[in-house]
């Protein structure tokens, strides 16, 4: 993968990236973040607690239902900072607007950061994982298609690969769009994510295509809207093995006439591995790439299904 002029912007709760600003003036250093991920991005760090005026060491924070309104407030005295923190957030989230970032890693289980499945006590004190962070929910609705993801589950290789792949994607999409882009670089950029969207939703392909198709009938700021939305949703949804599958058989098929019989053969083979899960996604894909590039299929090289993230990073490893 070509690495962009200028880095991946991606926003982290910052004691993910081990500085000393939880509760108890802790951190919660992820390794893979810092010291995997870190090497291709830069980090915007944000703290709600420390942010609003919180201290370090402060008194824990939970959410809780109070009249059938969502507050947050201090775990032993009840002392409610719900007001505090959605001031902050409305302020900060507009100057996060301007720092054009391309994802968010958020800190699992935080009352403020917690994307899902966080502590929200009732009245008598019981807890239900059924709320989100205040920060984490005013950021999901002030962008929708901004990739999000906790850290805990990015401990699971298919989420980690398919948050990587769309921070990288949303990358691409919004750098396309920044500039002045004619309907000639949608379809462009649209043909080099084919196989990327077969293996998300095949149909999304076609739709977007008829979106794209549409494009001179449509003033630019629709179909920018359209596209984003509908590509952001297709990519968030998990490549299943089966088609993945499908997409390197799809590939296959433009390589057929030019691969002799035992190429072929062998890279039938390594696909049926992968579809019995006796190897990662990586082994077919570094042979589809091989014979890609041999041959010279330029339709084929310029599909960014297979670069879509930094090697280095080995997702597909692990897929």
């Amino acid at each position: 993968m070509t690495l962009p002029d200028a880095p991946v912007r991606l926003g982290v709760s910052s004691c993910l990236l081990g500085e000393r600003v939880r509760f108890d003036g802790g951190h919660k250093r992820d390794q893979f973040l810092v010291g995997l991920l870190g090497r291709f991005v830069e980090w915007v760090p944000v703290c709600p607690e420390l942010e609003s005026g919180m201290g370090s060491p402060r008194e824990a924070l939970r959410l809780t239902l109070r009249h059938t309104a969502l507050r947050l407030v201090t775990a032993k005295t009840g002392q409610d900072h719900t007001a505090g923190m959605r001031q902050y957030a409305a302020k900060r989230l507009e100057e996060l607007a301007g720092e054009r970032l391309c994802g968010f890693v958020l800190k699992k289980d935080s009352p403020t950061c917690g994307l899902e499945r966080v502590r929200v006590y009732n009245p008598s004190g019981v807890p239900t994982r059924s709320g989100r962070g205040l920060f984490a929910a005013a950021l999901a609705e002030r962008f929708p298609l901004l990739p999000l993801e906790e850290e805990g589950r990015l401990n699971d290789p298919r989420l980690r690969e398919n948050f990587v792949e769309r921070i990288f994607a949303y990358d691409r999409l919004t750098r396309l769009f920044d500039g002045r882009w004619t309907p000639g670089d949608l379809v462009r950029f649209h043909t080099a994510h084919k196989m990327t969207l077969l293996a998300h939703v095949p149909d999304a392909y076609r739709r977007l295509g008829q979106m794209v198709a549409r494009g001179k009938s449509m003033r630019p700021p629709a179909l920018e809207r359209d596209y984003m939305t509908l590509f952001m949703e297709t990519l968030q949804v998990i490549a299943t093995p089966r088609r993945q599958v499908n997409v390197l058989q799809h590939m296959l098929g433009h390589l057929k006439d030019a691969l002799d019989a035992m190429s072929r053969h062998e890279l039938l083979e390594v696909i049926s591995a992968y579809a019995a899960g006796h190897v990662p996604l990586v082994v077919p894909i570094t042979l589809m790439r091989h014979h890609v590039r041999r041959c010279d299929i330029v339709y084929l090289a310029g599909q960014i299904y297979l670069d879509p993230h930094p090697a280095e990073l080995m997702l597909r490893n692990h897929v």
